[in-house]
């Protein structure tokens, strides 16, 4: 397709993504290997979701949390994975301008909305363990729905303003993106206008999306670590420990690879790195929650137990 000036000056219609692999002969290895995990990852999450459906030890804030945080990991291997094996089965690697700049707003609004979840989780942690003669009214259902409402529409205006902010670049010589999705450090290295404000639009609002719950788990965390070591019972400790250890490793993995691949964007020779980033922040990440999630997790087990078999709990 031709280059085509539109209203805001891009001349860039499509975008090439050459994937994960270069070499043709790879391809049908990598899209096994990617639709298995997607399968493993859409059904691990849907397992969960089941499990919190069926078992009624599990109807309570930290599982109602971890419920949507499932969705949220389909959600977003759903927006990145699909297109990849799409691209790999018809062999051709173009993507569309507008389509490009959609997958980057829907990737965003899910990584938000993940990062705002977290957060509320380590909250809930920290009242029914640190304050827990209050916790039922202090985390009802209504408390539950506002957070996660109040978590869906802050990733809403941070995914809307990068998408529009990086609309109004223009895009007039190198099309091709050297990683599986679109997103904004690989959209910047391909721009032939300024990007500085739009890197510390993403610097600024990556401060208060991802900085501020940050700053907020581990507040949260320090709290429950000195009221746990309080516990005289070392069942109790490592019960209460247990709780929190699943979050914390998911926590580590999502912030630990969306600090590597945000906190340096001025290097053009990170892509292929980027790639593995990508991997373990879109497709490994989401697919090994519901295993950290269920690991050590008893009633979890019991409950994914229960529905393999077909049968439901009865309070």
């Amino acid at each position: 397709m031709e280059p085509e000036s539109g209203a805001n000056g891009t001349a860039v219609a499509e975008f090439i993504l050459l994937g994960l692999v270069e070499m043709p002969g790879l391809w049908p290895a990598v899209f096994v290997l990617f639709l298995f995990a997607y399968l493993v990852t859409v059904g691990g999450n849907l397992s969960i979701l089941a499990a919190i459906l069926v078992e009624p030890k599990l109807h309570t804030p930290m599982y109602f949390f971890l419920g949507n945080l499932s969705v949220l990991d389909m959600g977003c291997i759903t927006v990145t994975v699909p297109s990849m094996l799409g691209r790999l089965l018809s062999h051709k690697r173009t993507v569309p301008y507008a389509a490009c700049l959609t997958q980057l707003f829907f990737f965003h609004l899910l990584v938000g909305v993940d990062c705002f979840l977290l957060t509320a989780m380590a909250y809930d942690r920290f009242l029914a363990i640190c304050r827990p003669l209050t916790y039922s009214t202090r985390m009802s259902q209504t408390v539950q729905r506002i957070l996660v409402a109040v978590s869906w529409a802050c990733a809403f205006s941070n995914a809307l303003t990068h998408t529009v902010a990086i609309s109004t670049l223009n895009f007039c010589g190198p099309n091709v993106i050297n990683h599986f999705y679109c997103d904004l450090p690989q959209l910047f290295q391909l721009s032939c206008s300024s990007t500085q404000l739009n890197k510390l639009l993403l610097f600024g609002l990556g401060v208060l999306i991802a900085g501020a719950p940050m700053i907020l788990i581990v507040t949260s965390y320090i709290h429950v670590a000195a009221a746990v070591l309080r516990i005289r019972s070392a069942e109790g400790r490592k019960k209460a420990f247990s709780t929190c250890g699943s979050h914390l490793t998911v926590v580590g993995i999502f912030y630990g690879t969306g600090i590597f691949s945000y906190m340096r964007l001025g290097s053009v020779e990170a892509s292929d790195k980027d790639k593995g980033i990508g991997i373990l922040n879109t497709i490994i990440s989401p697919m090994l929650n519901p295993l950290i999630y269920s690991l050590r997790n008893p009633d979890v087990q019991g409950a994914l137990r229960r529905v393999l078999m077909g049968k439901r709990a009865f309070a």
